[in-house]
């Protein structure tokens, strides 16, 4: 049988602060020497949404496209991939326009599955659907401007943009309580961030970081290694 090509897996993203054996955040202590580099530097910030990793991919112009998880083994929930088939988000005329702008690459579209029943997503919606947090073409990943296009073309929506400000800015805004979510009355999961040029470090994955509310609520204790 043939292994079903969902395109490559997701980087893992870290999260802003190194944990301690009971899995709390420790406050100063950069998760990775290329955060704390950047530290004082712009990102750019979108919100982390409470859902579950999924893949689109199509291979090459005119084939198939394969719904996948954060992993090939990952299952599905069969409720959401009806729905993102229902919705034209795999209609294959959809992505051959797509196919034809990147020369006939393989095209990976991430998002969340989100909604009623995926963790805690019924605070964003009654039903199941799929948001687009980030789309790779071939070996290229996409800038911000460029994912909302592909995602226009899909009849996609993409995970709310939240703003630029550095990391350090970002902790300090989930510490102070200066957010909220894009979706009214559903509490925020975080911010997710990426530097406004996209960086690898040494081994070649990628400068991605998030900030979660939890690891705040968690800790309670304001702070900076500086201040």
């Amino acid at each position: 049988m043939d292994t079903v090509n969902f395109g490559p897996e997701y980087c893992k993203i870290n999260t802003i602060w190194k944990r301690d054996e009971n899995g709390k955040v420790i406050i100063g202590d950069w998760s990775r020497p290329e955060s704390q580099f950047l530290a004082d530097l712009p990102w750019l910030w979108t919100e982390k949404i409470d859902g579950t990793n999924i893949r689109l991919h199509q291979e090459s112009a005119g084939v198939e496209v394969t719904v996948g998880g954060r992993t090939d083994n990952a299952q599905l929930p069969p409720k959401l991939v009806e729905n993102m088939d229902n919705a034209g988000y795999l209609d294959i005329s959809k992505w051959t326009k797509l196919s034809d702008k990147a020369g006939g690459a393989p095209i990976t579209v991430y998002g969340e599955g989100y909604g009623a029943g995926i963790q805690k997503g019924g605070q964003y919606r009654e039903d199941k659907d799929f948001i687009v947090f980030d789309v790779r073409v071939g070996k290229w990943w996409l800038q911000h401007e460029n994912v909302c296009e592909v995602a226009d073309t899909l009849g996609l929506s993409v995970v709310p943009y939240i703003g630029m400000f550095s990391p350090k800015v970002a902790w300090h805004r989930i510490s102070t309580g200066d957010y909220s979510s894009a979706w009214p009355g559903a509490k925020l999961e975080g911010f997710v961030g990426k530097p406004l040029v996209d960086l690898m470090d040494r081994k070649g994955d990628r400068v991605i970081m998030k900030v979660k509310v939890k690891d705040w609520e968690d800790r309670k204790k304001v702070g900076f290694p500086d201040e």
